[in-house]
């Protein structure tokens, strides 16, 4: 998973490009979290919950997307796809389906959220 972070030094947003198949983490980390160095350290600190067990899982819907992460993986998705997982896509929506849901490694996705929380970080 390759991703790169910008910031828009004019009007102060911040952007996140993930590679194929994680688009959508971009748009949650731009989106959904933006530039809340609190709000991702709480996320730092439930994922740490996570991983010691205190914690079984974590989910936040936010407008958009929603994170819900288990001690595996980190799923990121559209809130308008989350439907019946027994309904099936057409063939032809599979491209659709893949820039509104991502899933990764939990302590990637832990990683990456390290490095946009430095990123923000700074001025």
């Amino acid at each position: 998973m390759e991703y790169q972070f910008r910031r828009n030094r004019l009007e102060g947003t911040v952007f996140a490009e993930f590679s194929m198949d994680h688009e959508v983490l971009g748009r949650w980390f731009a989106e959904e979290l933006g530039a809340d160095d609190q709000r991702a350290n709480h996320i730092l600190s439930q994922i740490s919950l996570i991983k010691t067990g205190g914690k079984n899982h974590w989910c936040n819907i936010g407008a958009d997307l929603t994170i819900d992460i288990d001690s595996e993986q980190v799923r990121v998705f559209a809130n308008v796809i989350d439907f019946d997982e027994d309904h099936e896509l057409d063939d032809a929506m599979n491209l659709y389906d893949a820039e509104s849901e991502s899933y990764c490694g939990l302590e990637d996705f832990e990683s990456v959220l390290q490095s946009w929380l430095e990123f923000i970080e700074q001025k």
